[in-house]
């Protein structure tokens, strides 16, 4: 892994120069003709801000939008939805810190989390940069032009930051939005589901005997199943399938490998992870098992209130109770973020039973399949 500090070093020689040459009479802009969404987030933030992208594109149906993200997202983004130009880019990573010194100069840089970056828009000379309040510490956002306060009432973090943009809300998610990128794979022989059990934390894990009792059941039911997992996880795959029964991919695939898997599955299970948003983009029907993460904050919401979805979740669990988005405090959010030093046992996870998770895998494909033939299930694995 690389270090920040040659890219802290441009980004502040950058600052100063802009300050220098730039430092009174900043205004907004009417009608901004390149448009920049900055942020370095994982998989299922990046995704949630996809209201916010079609709200730019409706809002400004000329402009050029470009949005940084991870190197490993930018192929999801190939087929440039909304007309979106995907940059990959790591503060670790100086050469994606210059590429954008590189670009022409933006109207408006939007920055949707960590006001750090404020300071990266500012020595790229970006005209106005917005941002949410409360960041802290406060001089992170110093160079922000624009700052608007999270919601008083619960909504989902997709729908909020849309309130970076003025106007109207953007219309519902359409699968005509954001066409499947080109992946090749061969597919597992069809029905089958996907299970995929890993996440950004261990605290997201779901025990495997339940992972394997629910295997057995859509197994049962006709379907062929698919064991996913991500990077450095192939260890908990073992845990639930010690004798390989079951298809696996174990961190293997590119994220446009992934979407086209999901593509062709009846179903997908999984813990409150990137892969549950990719499922919405790709319309895929998704069991999404939340512990510690609010189902309202990090569901679908309004934008995605289409998907064929069901959450499953232990409702005003007594830990979920940290109520912090991006280092600001949220009264309203019912959310964990405790890492595994602070918690050894997500007892948020744990306490979701197997008979849980079925029935709602039964209802889902009893709406998306028209099937009525229930397999009952053979026990609780709790």
């Amino acid at each position: 892994m690389g270090s920040r500090f040659p890219g802290r070093v441009l980004i502040a020689l950058g600052a100063v120069a802009a300050v220098l040459t730039q430092p009174f009479g900043r205004r907004k802009p009417v009608a901004p003709r390149r448009i920049l969404v900055l942020h370095h987030l994982l998989l299922g933030d990046t995704l949630m801000l996809t209201p916010l992208l079609k709200k730019l594109r409706q809002r400004f149906p000329e402009a050029s939008i470009t949005m940084t993200c991870p190197a490993a997202f930018a192929g999801l983004y190939a087929t440039r939805p909304f007309g979106v130009e995907a940059l990959p880019f790591d503060e670790r990573n100086v050469a994606t810190i210059r590429a954008l010194f590189h670009r022409s100069r933006f109207d408006l840089t939007i920055i949707p989390a960590e006001n750090r970056l404020s300071l990266l828009a500012r020595a790229i000379r970006s005209r106005w940069i917005v941002g949410f309040a409360g960041d802290r510490p406060g001089y992170k956002s110093w160079f922000m032009d624009e700052l608007h306060l999270f919601p008083s009432e619960p909504a989902a973090w997709g729908d909020f930051a849309c309130i970076l943009v003025d106007g109207p809300a953007p219309q519902p998610y359409s699968t005509a939005d954001w066409p499947a990128p080109a992946a090749v794979l061969d597919l597992p022989e069809a029905p089958y589901c996907v299970l995929h059990v890993g996440a950004s934390t261990p605290l997201k894990f779901w025990e495997p005997e339940k992972w394997r009792g629910l295997a057995n059941a859509l197994e049962a039911r006709g379907l062929r199943v698919v064991l996913s997992a991500g990077p450095r996880e192939a260890s908990v795959l073992d845990d639930i399938d010690p004798d390989r029964r079951w298809t696996r991919f174990a961190g293997n695939l590119s994220l446009p490998q992934l979407w086209k898997l999901l593509g062709g599955a009846r179903l997908l299970v999984c813990p409150d992870t990137g892969v549950a948003h990719l499922a919405r983009v790709a319309d895929v029907p998704v069991v999404t098992i939340y512990g510690g993460g609010s189902s309202q904050l990090f569901g679908g919401g309004e934008f995605w209130r289409a998907a064929r979805e069901r959450k499953v979740t232990l409702p005003a669990f007594p830990c979920r109770d940290e109520n912090i988005v991006f280092r600001r405090p949220v009264p309203w959010a019912g959310n964990c973020a405790r890492t595994p030093d602070k918690c050894p046992a997500p007892r948020c996870m744990h306490g979701i039973p197997l008979t849980m998770v079925h029935d709602a895998v039964i209802s889902l494909l009893r709406e998306t399949d028209s099937d009525s033939t229930v397999v009952p299930i053979a026990g609780d694995a709790r």
